[in-house]
């Protein structure tokens, strides 16, 4: 009996095998992908923008209006912060030269990309591949048909124009229709009209056969992605699973079966793959899977393998990559309308570019300008002796400074020998404080003549007689410092005093 229950477990995990813990799966961020992600993340709701605005008979539309369609542009800041941002596609105007009531137009750039990417909608190898991209998803629909809405919502993955009802589909009657809506009770849909058998077939199917190999899906993780022992012999065992197509009906598999997990897989491998830009928006890929059944399927399969799908936190939504089409953040196989969204995001980054360039050229114009003007007033701060950086930082006054503090008071001279010296201790005080701080000041004083210190006292260290410019500055009230304060110009004054009665001892 216990030889029977022990073997229970081990039929129904050759049958219902259990699948891998999700909770042990630790994504890691892949940069070169979120990059790719996140170069278009304003692109698609700028080219809805577009469209609206050439649909306008004149061209253009009151930015009033243009914010009242805010939602259904896909515009997640200001209408008018958006416009103002891409001045290379979107251009303002009041019309009749009156300053209220401003519209948006579109500039001659933006509608030179628009014909030429019109030409390539028009082409015939555009439309066929188009229609046969769209009658495939509906071939991945077990029922044959998918609402409307949701067709609306991966027009722009799928490269449809965004009039596809009424341009592309009216030209494939053999390949879908759309029924119901206009009055009807049920939501109009659109319908697989007749069966493919020779587009009923995966890219995986293509590939092992051109290559002669069995199927296997291709896996690629991050940068820095552990795959311990467990994970891999889970994975390889997965891949030795049988391959069931995404266009078969699985329904006879189990549902929580690892056979099922791999078909719901090769489903979402399919979808990935008809999108131009092998990703999408994991809502509509959770919106799909609610068509076909599959939305819990789609979960466990993005969650369980992160070698196959990626998913990318950028643009303020989470979007589902498929790894194997991208080599690092560029497309292996580029669609002609991947490059005209290319061309679209370099236009719309070419004025952002161009001011950093105007930036960078002010910042070196404005260089120059600054030294020169430092440089002129370093040489007036040289004549009057008042560099605020030199003496500021040690709190000291130069020697011109108390000398043209002292022309004022030439007349003044009975001032007593007690402030005198206590003037002098302060200047010798300071002069210590300068002689530390500033070596190359230091080194200037030492270049004096010996001369020009006889009959002074040692300790003060004042070279030339005032000059004339600073006795007019002083006779005009200025002060050499900027921002001194009456107190130390009071203080400069009677040093000046304490000076010419040092002076007056020694001739005597």
């Amino acid at each position: 009996m216990q030889s029977l229950l022990r073997s229970l477990p081990r039929r129904h995990h050759e049958i219902h095998r259990t699948l891998f813990d999700i909770a042990s799966i630790k994504w890691v961020r892949d940069r070169a992908i979120d990059h790719a992600v996140e170069k278009e993340g304003n692109l698609q709701p700028l080219l809805n923008l577009k469209n609206l605005l050439k649909s306008e008979p004149s061209k253009s539309l009151p930015l009033s209006l243009i914010a009242q369609q805010r939602e259904s542009l896909g515009i997640a800041s200001r209408p008018v912060d958006f416009i103002r941002r891409y001045p290379s596609v979107f251009q303002e105007f009041f019309p009749g030269g009156i300053g209220i009531h401003p519209h948006v137009k579109l500039t001659p750039e933006i509608l030179l990309l628009d014909a030429e990417e019109y030409f390539i909608y028009q082409s015939d190898d555009n439309k066929r591949a188009g229609a046969d991209r769209l009658l495939k998803l509906l071939m991945l629909a077990r029922i044959n048909k998918i609402p409307l809405h949701i067709v609306e919502r991966l027009k722009w993955d799928l490269g449809l124009p965004h009039d596809f009802t009424q341009t592309l589909v009216p030209e494939f009657p053999d390949y879908f229709q759309v029924t119901g809506g206009n009055g009807n009770r049920s939501d109009p849909h659109l319908e697989l009209v007749c069966w493919s058998d020779e587009l009923a077939v995966s890219v995986m199917e293509k590939k092992a056969c051109e290559k002669g190999t069995p199927i296997a899906f291709p896996l690629q993780y991050s940068r820095g992605f552990e795959v311990d022992k467990k994970f891999k012999k889970w994975v390889d065992e997965w891949q030795k699973l049988p391959y069931v197509s995404p266009y078969e009906n699985a329904l006879h598999l189990p549902a929580k079966s690892d056979e099922a997990d791999k078909w719901a897989v090769s489903v979402l491998h399919e979808l990935l793959h008809l999108l131009i830009a092998k990703k999408t928006d994991r809502e509509n890929v959770l919106l799909l899977g609610e068509c076909l059944g599959l939305r819990a399927r789609f979960k466990r399969a993005l969650l369980q393998h992160p070698g196959i799908f990626y998913l990318s936190s950028k643009i303020g939504t989470h979007t589902v990559v498929l790894r194997e089409a991208y080599k690092r953040n560029l497309l292996i196989e580029n669609h002609p309308l991947m490059d005209m969204r290319g061309k679209y995001i370099h236009l719309m980054n070419t004025i952002k570019e161009d001011k950093k360039t105007k930036g960078l050229q002010s910042k070196n114009t404005q260089q120059p300008k600054l030294a020169h003007a430092s440089k002129g007033e370093g040489e007036e701060m040289q004549d009057g002796e008042t560099e605020n950086g030199r003496d500021g930082e040690s709190y000291d006054f130069s020697d011109s400074e108390v000398e043209e503090g002292s022309d004022d008071d030439y007349s003044d001279e009975d001032e007593d020998e007690d402030s005198s010296q206590m003037v002098s201790q302060v200047n010798a005080r300071g002069d210590r404080v300068r002689t530390r701080r500033t070596p190359k000041y230091e080194a200037k004083r030492s270049l004096r003549s010996p001369n020009s210190l006889e009959g002074r006292n040692p300790r003060k260290t004042r070279s030339k007689e005032p000059t004339e410019v600073s006795r007019n500055t002083v006779m005009h009230g200025r002060c050499n410092i900027r921002g001194q304060s009456p107190g130390r110009l009071e203080f400069s004054r009677d040093r000046g005093r304490s000076n010419l009665d040092t002076k007056a001892s020694v001739l005597k």
